[in-house]
Protein backbone atom coordinates (compact mmCIF):
# COMPACT_ATOMS: atom_id res chain seq x y z
CA UNK A 1 0.00 0.00 0.00
CA UNK A 2 1.22 3.19 -0.85
CA UNK A 3 1.08 6.75 0.61
CA UNK A 4 -1.95 7.69 -1.89
CA UNK A 5 -4.14 4.50 -1.35
CA UNK A 6 -3.16 4.86 2.37
CA UNK A 7 -4.73 8.73 2.06
CA UNK A 8 -7.86 7.73 -0.40
CA UNK A 9 -8.69 4.85 2.58
CA UNK A 10 -8.18 7.26 5.31
CA UNK A 11 -10.64 9.87 3.41
CA UNK A 12 -13.08 7.38 2.94
CA UNK A 13 -12.95 6.51 6.84
CA UNK A 14 -13.45 10.03 7.28
CA UNK A 15 -16.64 10.29 4.88
CA UNK A 16 -18.39 6.60 6.16
CA UNK A 17 -18.04 8.60 9.73
CA UNK A 18 -19.77 11.76 8.86
CA UNK A 19 -22.58 10.07 7.58
CA UNK A 20 -25.20 9.45 10.39
CA UNK A 21 -26.28 5.25 10.79
CA UNK A 22 -29.80 4.33 11.25
CA UNK A 23 -30.13 2.77 14.46
CA UNK A 24 -26.81 3.73 15.86
CA UNK A 25 -26.64 4.41 19.78
CA UNK A 26 -25.09 6.41 21.69
CA UNK A 27 -21.14 6.75 22.40
CA UNK A 28 -17.84 8.52 20.84
CA UNK A 29 -16.46 7.32 17.82
CA UNK A 30 -12.36 6.60 18.10
CA UNK A 31 -10.14 6.59 15.24
CA UNK A 32 -6.83 5.34 15.58
CA UNK A 33 -3.83 5.02 13.31
CA UNK A 34 -1.94 2.01 13.76
CA UNK A 35 1.14 0.26 12.09
CA UNK A 36 0.02 -2.97 10.22
CA UNK A 37 3.18 -4.75 9.75
CA UNK A 38 1.76 -7.44 7.41
CA UNK A 39 0.75 -4.83 4.78
CA UNK A 40 4.00 -2.60 6.25
CA UNK A 41 1.89 0.57 5.99
CA UNK A 42 -0.23 2.38 8.56
CA UNK A 43 -4.18 1.68 8.81
CA UNK A 44 -7.14 3.27 10.31
CA UNK A 45 -9.27 1.33 12.77
CA UNK A 46 -12.58 3.29 14.11
CA UNK A 47 -14.37 2.34 17.46
CA UNK A 48 -17.13 3.36 19.17
CA UNK A 49 -16.74 3.86 22.47
CA UNK A 50 -19.64 3.93 25.20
Amino acid sequence: MDRRSFLVLSGAALAARAVPLAGRVGGRRVLTLVYDRSIGAMRAIDRLVP
